[in-house]
C-alpha cells in the first residue's frame, strides 16, 4: 500500500495498475479535470501539478518544498509519502487564491486549455520565491505552452503573484501539514498491485539490492520522466516497476576536497547549484536541460542510465572523466562513465546492477571545460549535438585532452582522433584546424528530424573552434548556444 495526502485528503492506495500517472488518476478515478492532457509527453506543461515534501532548511527546521511537476510523466507510486496539490485545491472559501487573481487581474488566459498549468507553475513559483524575479519566472514558466501566444500578460501575472505574497491556506496549515508528512513518511517497502503488474517502493539501498536481486526484469523507476513514455507514448505495459525515489542513501551531493559524490535518484534540479559553482557551463546547460517540471522530477542517475544517445549530462560527465559506483546486491564496483556505453541503449550494466552514485573530480584551474548544447529552441528542446571539452594547457602546448560529444553516433562517446591531434601541440589555430578535421574519422553521423549528418558535424568542428576563441578571449560571451 502507499499513501500520500490530496491536498490534505489522506489517500491509502493498493490495487491501482502501477503503469497509472497521476493525471488519469486525478481526472478518471478522483473527477478533478482540471489538470489537462496537451501532449501526454512533458512537453506542454498543460497537465503540471505540484508536489510538497518534506526538506529540513538550514536551520533545521522541517519546512515543504513545493515543486512542479508533469502529471503525465508521473507515475502514481512516485506519491508515496507526499502531499498532490491540483489546480482544483488552490481556490479556497469561495476565493480564487493570489495566483489566479493575478492572472485574471493582467488577462494571462485566452483559450483557457493551459491555464490551469501554468497556474500550478506560477504557485510552485510564489512558493519558491521570496520577491519578484524575471529570470526566475520564465525559468518556472519554460515548459508551459500557451498556444494563444498569451507569454506577456502571464510573466505580468508571475511579477504580480510574488509582488503580493498574501498568506495562503497552505501557509495557515503548514504546522499540520508537516505533521501529517510526517506520520506517513515511507518507512518499510511499499507495494502497489494490481493483480498482473506490480510497483515495490523501497526506502533503503540494501532493500532495493534486494528486490532488483529477485526481480532482474523489473525497470527501476526514478524519475519517469523517459520511462514513462512507453506507457503514454508507445502504449507498453510495464510489468514490473521498483520505485527508488523514496531511497534516501540515493538522494544528495557529497562534497570531497578532490570530487563530488551525487546520488543516483538526485534530482537535476538539486544539482544545479554544486554543479554550477564548480563548472558554470554544466550549470548553464542544466538550465537549458528540458523544463523545470522535468528537471524537478527528473534525476541524474536516470539520464545516463537510459543509455539515449541524446542525452545532455553524459558529454559532460565523461569530459570532466566522472566515474560510476554500480551496485549488485551487496557487491560494488567503479566504472569510468565513459566504459559505462557500448552500443545504442546498450550498457556495462549487469543483471540487477544498478547505479548508486556518480563521482566527479572538483573544478581544477589547469583544465579549461567548456560545454555546448545546439537545439531548434533555446528552452526545452533535446540537443542536436552536445559537446564539451576539457582541455589541460601547458605552455602553450596540449598536454591533456577530453573531449566528448552527445548526438553524434549511437552513444554519447569521446573524439579520440581529435584528442591525438591535439596532444603534445601548440594551441593554435593549425593544430585546431587538424583536429577539427580528425573530428571526421571520430564520428559518421545520422541524419534524422533534428539535423542532418552534414550540418552535425559542421556544427561540432565550429563548436571546437568556438573553445578556441574562448579560451582566447575569455571575455568573450558566446557560451549559450541555439540555431534555428
Amino acid at each position: 500500500m502507499i499513501q500520500f495526502l490530496l491536498n490534505q485528503e489522506l489517500r491509502r492506495e493498493h490495487a491501482l495498475d502501477p503503469n497509472l500517472t497521476v493525471l488519469e488518476y486525478l481526472r478518471e478515478h478522483l473527477g478533478k479535470p482540471g489538470t489537462k492532457e496537451g501532449c501526454a509527453s512533458g512537453d506542454c506543461g498543460a497537465c503540471t501539478v505540484v508536489v510538497g515534501e518534506l526538506q529540513r532548511d538550514d536551520t533545521g527546521r522541517d519546512r515543504i518544498r513545493y515543486r512542479s511537476l508533469n502529471a503525465c510523466l508521473t507515475f502514481v507510486s512516485a506519491l508515496h509519502g507526499k502531499q498532490l496539490i491540483s489546480v482544483e485545491d488552490l481556490k479556497h472559501q469561495g476565493r480564487l487564491h493570489s495566483v489566479q487573481q493575478a492572472m485574471v487581474d493582467c488577462h494571462g488566459s485566452q483559450c483557457g486549455f493551459c491555464t490551469p498549468g501554468f497556474v500550478m507553475s506560477l504557485f510552485a513559483l510564489q512558493k519558491n520565491s521570496s520577491a519578484p524575479d524575471s529570470h526566475k519566472a520564465h525559468e518556472a514558466l519554460a515548459g508551459n505552452l500557451c498556444r494563444c501566444t498569451g507569454y506577456r500578460p502571464i510573466l505580468a501575472a508571475a511579477e504580480r503573484a510574488c509582488r503580493n505574497k498574501p498568506a495562503d491556506q497552505f501557509d495557515a496549515g503548514e504546522v499540520e501539514t508537516i505533521a501529517r508528512l510526517k506520520a506517513i513518511a515511507p518507512s518499510e517497502t511499499a507495494e502497489l498491485n494490481s493483480g498482473d503488474k506490480r510497483c515495490l517502493v523501497p526506502v533503503t539501498v540494501a532493500d532495493l539490492a534486494a528486490l532488483y536481486d529477485v526481480y532482474p526484469q523489473a525497470r527501476l523507476l526514478a524519475g519517469g520522466t523517459d520511462l514513462a513514455l512507453e506507457v503514454t507514448q508507445l502504449h507498453r505495459t510495464l510489468p514490473v516497476l521498483i520505485y527508488i525515489g523514496n531511497v534516501a542513501e540515493l538522494k544528495g551531493i557529497k562534497t570531497f576536497d578532490d570530487h563530488l559524490e551525487i546520488g543516483a535518484a538526485t534530482a537535476l534540479s538539486d544539482c544545479y547549484a554544486v554543479l554550477k559553482a564548480e563548472y558554470p557551463d554544466f550549470g548553464e546547460l542544466l538550465q537549458r536541460f528540458a523544463s523545470l517540471q522535468i528537471r524537478n522530477q527528473g534525476t541524474l542517475g536516470g539520464n545516463i542510465g537510459n543509455a539515449s544517445p541524446i542525452g545532455d549530462s553524459p558529454p559532460l560527465l565523461i569530459a570532466l572523466n566522472a566515474q560510476l559506483r554500480l551496485r549488485k546486491g551487496d557487491s560494488t564496483r567503479t566504472l569510468a562513465l565513459e566504459d559505462y556505453f557500448i552500443d545504442y541503449r546498450v550498457t556495462a550494466r549487469q543483471d540487477s546492477e544498478f547505479i548508486e552514485s556518480i563521482s566527479v573530480p572538483r573544478a581544477s584551474a589547469a583544465w579549461q571545460f567548456r560545454a555546448y548544447k545546439v537545439s531548434k529552441r533555446l528552452d526545452d528542446d533535446i540537443s542536436a549535438v552536445c559537446a564539451a571539452f576539457n582541455l589541460r594547457i601547458e605552455n602553450g602546448v596540449v598536454a591533456e585532452a577530453r573531449i566528448a560529444f552527445g548526438g553524434m553516433a549511437a552513444i554519447p562517446k569521446r573524439a579520440r582522433a581529435c584528442e591525438r591531434a591535439l596532444l603534445g601541440q601548440p594551441w593554435n589555430p593549425d593544430s585546431l584546424e587538424r583536429a577539427c578535421a580528425a573530428l571526421g574519422e571520430d564520428f559518421s553521423p545520422l541524419s534524422d528530424v533534428r539535423a542532418s549528418k552534414e550540418y552535425r558535424l559542421l556544427s561540432a568542428r565550429n563548436l571546437l573552434r568556438k573553445y578556441f576563441i574562448e579560451l582566447q578571449t575569455p571575455h568573450i560571451e558566446t557560451r549559450v548556444t541555439a540555431y534555428v
